[in-house]
């Protein structure tokens, strides 16, 4: 067994056996060091979007004083839901490595499979474009204030 995945199935489970959440862990690692570790808190918090994913992201982050975990891995329990594949992406994390897929997933009770198929007319259904030219304004204020800075 790889010893980051060991690490995030340990994590799952002290998330489990503490009731915060379902069986989701991850960690991330750079250049073979652990950085942050994190398991599903979203019965814990009441936080639809506390998953092992994010938890470790946000430690990460926080010890790492950047938002930019360029250079980072990922080992999670289950592939990351349509959220956190966004949250890593967001965070520059250069691979994922998961146990479970979405079917194994599934077949435990979670919808992550659903979403993953619902997002387009999801987007359809939910979304309206409302007030552009007054967004577009702040996004110019923006723009000139940060001109300087590259994200």
């Amino acid at each position: 067994m790889n010893k980051y995945m060991k690490i995030a199935i340990e994590e799952a489970k002290k998330g489990i056996n503490d009731n915060h959440g379902g069986p989701f862990g991850a960690v991330i690692v750079k250049e073979g060091k652990v950085i942050s570790k994190g398991h599903n808190h979203v019965v814990e918090k009441n936080d639809p979007t506390c998953h092992g994913e994010i938890d470790a992201i946000r430690k990460a982050c926080k010890k790492l004083k950047t938002f930019n975990l360029s250079g980072c891995e990922i080992y999670t329990t289950g592939f990351p839901c349509p959220m956190c594949f966004c949250a890593i992406l967001w965070a520059n994390i250069g691979k994922v490595y998961y146990g479970c897929n979405t079917d194994d997933t599934e077949i435990i009770g979670f919808r992550d499979k659903f979403f993953e198929q619902s997002i387009p007319d999801k987007k359809i259904e939910l979304c309206k474009e409302l007030d552009r030219e007054d967004c577009l304004k702040l996004y110019d204020e923006y723009k000139n204030i940060t001109s300087k800075t590259q994200y």
